[in-house]
């Protein structure tokens, strides 16, 4: 009896010793190390405000600062036509979307947006337009203030996928913001999905999208599969027809 207890301690021990070290992520530094780098210092931004737009990160990449769209681009390569004017970039309907030039992988992204005022239509009728991740990851935006519609198409919502948690929309004609962390999918050489894409979502200071995993990217009434290539790609801002307005936009670009 006591060899056979010695013995099944001795395949529990087996068992249990390698899962806990799996749990303890290898460290190079020992704890309070002061050798350790620090990290370095950036400039906090300013909140916005209903009246002004904030400021960006030191460390941010500006992507539309209220002065003109030369960081942007149609799809096929043309100048952005979207108007500009009082800070802010407006959609023209039937221009088609914008996208930056610059392509980007991971990275905490900060866009304002206002609502059409007065608000009309109805469903994904009012306000709709989209913030594009990697060119293939909508965030939703529409007008969702006293707007019923499917929940994965709501305003915050990872369109298709997953609707937000709450609904922090705010009246059409007030700025509202999303601050979004995005990590794409990675792929293995032979091009087999390794990690789908996780994206977190801050829609007004409410913590709405909580570092969910993608299916793949997102499509109107389907769910297509995650492709090679699909960890980068410039971010968008679409053209559904509607007058949303755009400004302060920026990007901090993160380590793998």
């Amino acid at each position: 009896m006591k060899n056979s207890l010695r013995v099944r301690l001795g395949l529990l021990a087996t068992l249990v010793l390698p899962m806990a070290c799996l749990g303890q992520a290898p460290m190079k530094w020992k704890i309070h190390d002061e050798s350790r780098p620090a990290p370095p210092v950036v400039t906090p931004g300013m909140a916005s405000t209903q009246n002004a737009a904030g400021t960006a990160p030191s460390d941010a990449i500006v992507l539309f600062d209220g002065k003109d769209l030369s960081k942007w681009e149609h799809e096929n390569k043309s100048a952005a036509k979207w108007k500009v004017q009082n800070g802010f970039a407006e959609v023209v309907e039937k221009t088609g979307n914008i996208q930056t030039k610059q392509i980007f992988g991971d990275v905490q992204l900060h866009v304002e947006f206002a609502e059409p005022l007065p608000a009309e239509g109805e469903s994904q009728d009012r306000g709709n337009s989209g913030v594009f991740l990697a060119n293939v990851y909508e965030v939703q935006v529409l007008d969702s203030y006293q707007n019923k519609t499917y929940a994965d198409g709501s305003a915050a919502s990872l369109y298709g996928q997953y609707p937000p948690q709450v609904n922090a929309s705010r009246p059409p004609g007030q700025w509202q913001s999303y601050d979004v962390v995005f990590h794409g999918p990675r792929f293995d050489p032979a091009g087999k999905l390794l990690r789908p894409a996780r994206v977190t979502v801050i829609h007004n200071g409410v913590l709405v999208q909580d570092n969910v995993e993608l299916t793949g990217p997102t499509a109107h009434g389907s769910r297509p599969p995650y492709k090679p290539g699909m960890d980068r790609g410039p971010l968008g801002l679409q053209d559904h027809g509607h007058p949303v307005r755009y400004r302060n936009i920026w990007v901090r670009e993160l380590a793998d």
